[in-house]
């Protein structure tokens, strides 16, 4: 979380966690003001046998909860809400993007934990990285999905249903650099980015991990979306230290850059990562600058709203009004900001 802030996220959606970890952090970030703000989705709905647990073994994890069949979808669904979820995340990768083959969440059961987050009025996104996957999102009526998949350009019948649905697509483009274009080592050596990143960061970021993610297929589907009016939100892959590829707060500006060149304008990208992406999850208080939302902004050297390489020149970060100091730890409440902090907001 306080890399995150350093490069001007503020707030940052988790898309599956452990609670135990989570809450404590969730905790801190209210009353200190050097790390960004978190909302999360606790336990992802995943096959006891399948995606992510071949990446989890020996790790000690605690009981993963799941459901197998339709009528354990609501008890799913009610255990993340009392851990304190935000929105119900759902799992379905068959292991093809990473030369392999998994048990996936049956089509059945996702539909029955998407109905059942919908009856508690909160959100339910699904993890897909293939047409298939995108398919059985679309059809249990999800909110959105949180990867745009790679192995094939997105079908128009896909895109008009998503359009009617009112779905949206946060693209989670390939950031680990051997599946796209040298991303991570190029970040790791821009003096913008190293700056900001300890040594063990730098070095997760330049580190290599192929699987298959075809770029060109997902440059496409994002102006194509684009075109016919399906919104796309930013997003990354960023997690832990062991991810390779990635840094918290680094890799969201390389997937602006990645948006931009898929077809929306360097204006479109920029709200993607802040007020649209805040409205979607029912953050009204932020990504926005206006009267009486959080005191968020972030000041950058250039304009970039036409170019958007600029989000990386930062000249000063906020964080409900207070100024995040060149050492990462926040100083005193500015003035400008208000008696509470609460004037304007910078991008979640």
């Amino acid at each position: 979380m306080r890399t995150a802030l350093r490069f001007g996220v503020t707030t940052e959606l988790d898309m599956m966690s452990v609670p135990d970890a989570m809450a404590p952090i969730r905790k801190k970030a209210q009353t200190e003001f050097d790390l960004a703000d978190v909302r999360t989705a606790s336990w992802g709905l995943a096959h006891p046998d399948g995606h992510p647990h071949q990446l989890r073994r020996g790790l000690d994890d605690p009981v993963w909860p799941t459901a197998i069949v339709p009528s354990e979808a609501p008890a799913f669904v009610e255990g993340r809400l009392s851990e304190g979820a935000d929105y119900i995340k759902i799992m379905v990768e068959d292991g093809t993007a990473f030369s392999t083959s998994l048990p996936v969440v049956p089509p059945e059961v996702v539909a029955a934990a998407v109905e059942a987050a919908h009856e508690r009025g909160v959100m339910a996104l699904v993890h897909t990285l293939s047409a298939t996957a995108t398919r059985v999102a679309v059809e249990a009526g999800a909110d959105g999905v949180t990867r745009l998949h790679y192995d094939e350009v997105i079908s128009e019948d896909l895109i008009i249903r998503m359009r009617e649905q009112g779905m949206f697509v946060i693209t989670t483009r390939p950031s680990p650099s051997g599946a796209s274009d040298g991303i991570g080592p190029r970040l790791g050596a821009d003096l913008r980015v190293a700056s900001r990143l300890n040594a063990a960061w730098r070095d997760n970021l330049g580190r290599e991990f192929a699987w298959n993610a075809h770029l060109p297929n997902a440059l496409r589907s994002v102006g194509l979306l684009h075109a016919a009016g399906v919104e796309v939100l930013a997003g990354t892959d960023a997690a832990h230290l062991g991810a390779p590829g990635l840094a918290h707060g680094a890799s969201l500006h390389d997937e602006l850059r990645l948006l931009e060149a898929g077809g929306p304008s360097p204006l479109e990208a920029l709200t993607a990562a802040t007020r649209r992406t805040a409205d979607r999850f029912g953050l009204t208080d932020r990504g926005r600058i206006e009267p009486g939302a959080t005191a968020d902004p972030v000041l950058v050297d250039g304009d970039p709203t036409s170019r958007l390489s600029s989000t990386l020149n930062t000249r000063a970060v906020w964080c409900r009004g207070h100024r995040l100091a060149p050492s990462g730890v926040t100083g005193e409440r500015d003035s400008w900001a208000g008696p509470h902090g609460d004037t304007v907001a910078g991008c979640p």
